[in-house]
Order: structure tokens, then C-alpha cells, then sequence
């Protein structure tokens, strides 16, 4: 059944929704596949926790069979995104991932990412490896190998393609704490679409490196709105730097590079070190890192030919898609940091009040409610829009120009995360499903508002806020 809904194009949501929970109950419970053994799946305030255990093949199986409806899903959603802003079909995606991506993949990723595909194959979902491949690459290669791509072929025709923004977080530690320990959270902006389906949470017991508890998406090897943390106490998340340019060739993929970093990082240089290696410029980021063995917290900018890094033992750092490093912003970006009305830049200053007035009482409460504010600073008045920290482009006449969203593009703030070292030491965070803030998506309602995007309405779902819900390694069903 599912193997027609793959590969006949695009499905309707409601009978993907049935086949999940159908294939989700019968198939896991059911199988009596040894690699299966130690992995589990269960529902927890509107996600999906999935435990994942052994080698790098195992692993993939695991993710790949434990999560085939799910993948089967968010790959038709994907597709359906990916092929219509790009005007490119999906062959396209798995030619890149076949020929430029799929050589510059460690052995142990490539043998994880052939594991998905045969555990989603083993669940009767028809996806090769090249699918699976060019899934984890959604971030990169739409918004970045093909504006480089197009720019280079000199496609006078193609779309406008930029690199998107997304995303609002801050890490801070020492006098800003309540506890003088470090506090992280981060809330993902992306499309709807993609950030419905963006509810797993992942703890992955690897058989080297660091253990990991991270969000993240399905059939993706690494959290990709990249907020996690590891059993060597590192604790991460990024936003995207807004209408970014470059791209390497020749260099390995970020969705690689930044799973490697989470899984093998003891410290902040470890982690610096491994996601710069090979860097293609794919999916560009702030990279905010804390260590909670010594309270040192960092923020990398990692441009392609830029990579400034700076450290505190006693502060903060805010991200909200704007670059900070000049040589960054001219030489790398087009983005414009003195437009004080632009998503990025009023976010920004919302996060320096927000964080100066709470000096010395942050913690992961306050945290919460940061990434719930609906406070837009260049029109001095709360209003859910494109300008609060907890997005909702979708109410937004204005859109986000530097990203290419039109007014009311259904995107915006999907879900929150938020820890502190304390929790980060037992491998917990806290998480909330659907926008930060508690308010529902409705896409009926919203798409006999804005028909100009009916194009998503096979697949556009409500996006339903769940509970702030905490998160732990090695929890079972019920605990």
C-alpha cells in the first residue's frame, strides 16, 4: 500500500494520517528482524520518540522501519515543496545526491543512510537509497547548490532562489542564569508543511561516539533545525543566516557534518572542528554551542570562506538569522542589517531587550516563554507575525522578502525546545509540538482564505500545538 502512495506522486494527507497509524501499529509490534531488538517508538505529547541502538546500518534500519509511514510522509511533502519552488523534478534531487553528495559521505553515514532505505523498503515504502539521500539534503540543495547552479549555468528563467532565514534561539550561561549554568533553546521557523511533520524526537545510542538526544525530521540522519544534546554534556542548536551565497562542489554535505559534530564532540573545539571539515557552504548557520562541564558557551558563524568564533564563560548570545560578522554579511550575504522592519533585524532586537531585562534570571521557564512572544519591536505592539520571536508568517500581509515569502506564507514558528545543564547532564530537554505559543494551524481555514496556495492542499495539514512535554534518554513509553 504504501509503496503505490510513493510512487504515485502526491497523496492526500488524510490517507497518508490512516497508513501511518495503521503501518505504525501493526508493523513494528510485528517484526521479528534482530536488528529491531533494542529499538522502540511510542507518542508523546504530538511527537514521535524513536530509540535508536548499535551500528551504523542498524541504526538506519531501526530509523528506517520504525518510521516508514512517517518517512513515506514527509517525503511526498518534500517533494511536493522541494519540485515546485525549484521548477526541477525530483530526478534532478537524486542525480545531485547520487553524483555530488553520495561521494563526499563518510562510510558510516553512507552505511546509516542505506539503512533507512532498507528499513523503509522492509516496511514495504519504495524508496532507494538516492531518495533518502536527497530527503536529508532538503535544506541545501534547493537553497543553495541551485541558486549556485543557476547562477553558474546563467538560467535567466529559473526561479529566485535564497537562502531562507528560519529560526529563532539564544544560549546563555554565568551571570544571566538563575543558576549560572548554561540555558539553551530554539524555536524552528520553517513551512508548514515541513514543520507538521517535524516531531520526532531521536535518542540514538550509537556504537562509537557520544550518545544523542536531538529533534528532529523523518528519515533525516541529523536534527536539521539542529537543536540537541550529547552524553559528553555539548549542547547545540543554529539559525540559518538569512540570503547567504555559496557553495562548494566538492565539500560534504552539512546534513553529514552536522550529525558527525553532535555524535563526536567532547568539547567546543571538537565540535568547531568537525562541523568546518569539508565545509560545502551548504545550509549556513550560527552555530550556537555550550558545554556544560565547564559552562563555556560559543557562537560560530559558519559562512564558507568566513568562520568567526566567539566564546564566553559569562553571557549570551541571541540568533535570529542575521549575520553579525561584517566580512560575513558583504562578502557572503546580500542581506541588509540596518532595515529595522526586516523578520531577522526585529527579531534581533527583540532578543537583546528580552535577555538585558532578564539578566541574571534565565532559566528554562523564561526560556519558554521567550520563544512564545509575540512582541514585534519595530512596530512597538504585540502582534503574531513575521517579527515575533514565536513566528506566524502566515498572519503576515508583508511576508519575508529576503527569503522569498509571500505575503501569508503559511510558515512560521512549528515547535520549541529548550534545556540547561542540569538537564543536559541527565540527557533531557524540554519540547513543544506546533507553534511555541500554543495557537493551532488550521489548514482548511487558511487555504479558503489564500488559495494562491492551493498547491499544498494535498498535503498542507493543521498543525496542532501539544504540551511543553520533557525529554530523556532511554525513556519508555509511559515515564
Amino acid at each position: 500500500m504504501l509503496k503505490k502512495l510513493v510512487r504515485g506522486g502526491c497523496v492526500l494527507g488524510i490517507a497518508v494520517a490512516l497508513t501511518c497509524a495503521a503501518v505504525a501499529a501493526a508493523g513494528v509490534s510485528g517484526s521479528s528482524d534482530a536488528r529491531l531488538q533494542k529499538a522502540y517508538r511510542f507518542q508523546q505529547g504530538g511527537w514521535t520518540y524513536v530509540h535508536l541502538e548499535g551500528s551504523p546500518s542498524d541504526l538506519g534500519f531501526q530509523h528506517g522501519y520504525l518510521l516508514a509511514p512517517e518517512i513515506a510522509d514527509a517525503f511526498e511533502a518534500i517533494k511536493l515543496y522541494d519540485t515546485h519552488q525549484t521548477q526541477r523534478d525530483w530526478e534532478f534531487f537524486r542525480t545531485t545526491a547520487r553524483q555530488m553528495l553520495w561521494p563526499h559521505i563518510d562510510a558510516e553515514y553512507q552505511q546509516e543512510l542505506q539503512g533507512i532505505a532498507d528499513g523503509v523498503k522492509a516496511h514495504g515504502v519504495d524508496l532507494d537509497v538516492y531518495d533518502i539521500v536527497a530527503l536529508n539534503a532538503f535544506e541545501e540543495v534547493p537553497d543553495y547548490y541551485l541558486p549556485w547552479l543557476n547562477k553558474q549555468q546563467k538560467s535567466a528563467k529559473a526561479p529566485k532562489l535564497v537562502a531562507p532565514g528560519n529560526c529563532s534561539a539564544f544560549i546563555a550561561t554565568g551571570s544571566m542564569t538563575k543558576d549560572h549554568q548554561i540555558v539553551i533553546a530554539h524555536n524552528n521557523w520553517t513551512s508548514y508543511l515541513a514543520g507538521e511533520r517535524w516531531v520526532v524526537i531521536f535518542d540514538i545510542q550509537p556504537e562509537h561516539g557520544n550518545r544523542i538526544l536531538m529533534d528532529g525530521f523523518p528519515g533525516v540522519i541529523t536534527s536539521d533545525d539542529d537543536f540537541g544534546v550529547n552524553s559528553a554534556g555539548m549542547m547545540i542548536t543554529e539559525t540559518t543566516i538569512t540570503q547567504f551565497e555559496g557553495w562548494d562542489p566538492n565539500g560534504k554535505p552539512e546534513f553529514m557534518r552536522s550529525r558527525k559534530a553532535l555524535q563526536y564532540a567532547n568539547n567546543i573545539d571538537d565540535y568547531v572542528r568537525i562541523i568546518k571539515e569539508g565545509n560545502n557552504g551548504g545550509y549556513a548557520n550560527d552555530w550556537l554551542i555550550g558545554d556544560r562541564k565547564t559552562g563555556e558557551i560559543a557562537y560560530l558563524e559558519l559562512g564558507l570562506k568566513n568562520t568567526p568564533l566567539w566564546r564566553s564563560k559569562d553571557g549570551y548570545f541571541v540568533s535570529s538569522n542575521f549575520a553579525r560578522d561584517p566580512k560575513v554579511l558583504r562578502e557572503e550575504t546580500s542581506f541588509d542589517p540596518k532595515n529595522a522592519s526586516s523578520s531577522p533585524n526585529a527579531r534581533h532586537a527583540r532578543w537583546e531587550e528580552v535577555m538585558q531585562q532578564a539578566k541574571g534570571k534565565v532559566d528554562v521557564t523564561m526560556a519558554e516563554q521567550f520563544l512564545s512572544d509575540h512582541f514585534d519591536s519595530f512596530e512597538k505592539k504585540e502582534q503574531a507575525n513575521e517579527r515575533a520571536l514565536c513566528g506566524h508568517v502566515d498572519a503576515s500581509s508583508r511576508g519575508v522578502k529576503e527569503w522569498a515569502w509571500e505575503a501569508y506564507n503559511p510558515g512560521g514558528a512549528v515547535q520549541g525546545k529548550a534545556t540547561d545543564s542540569a538537564m543536559t547532564a541527565k540527557m533531557s530537554f524540554v519540547a513543544r509540538a506546533g507553534h511555541p505559543c500554543g495557537a493551532d494551524f488550521l489548514a482548511a481555514d487558511f487555504l479558503e482564505h489564500h488559495p494562491e496556495f492551493s498547491w499544498q492542499k494535498p498535503l498542507l495539514r493543521d498543525m496542532k500545538a501539544g504540551p511543553w512535554t520533557i525529554f530523556t534518554a532511554g525513556q519508555k513509553e509511559g515515564q
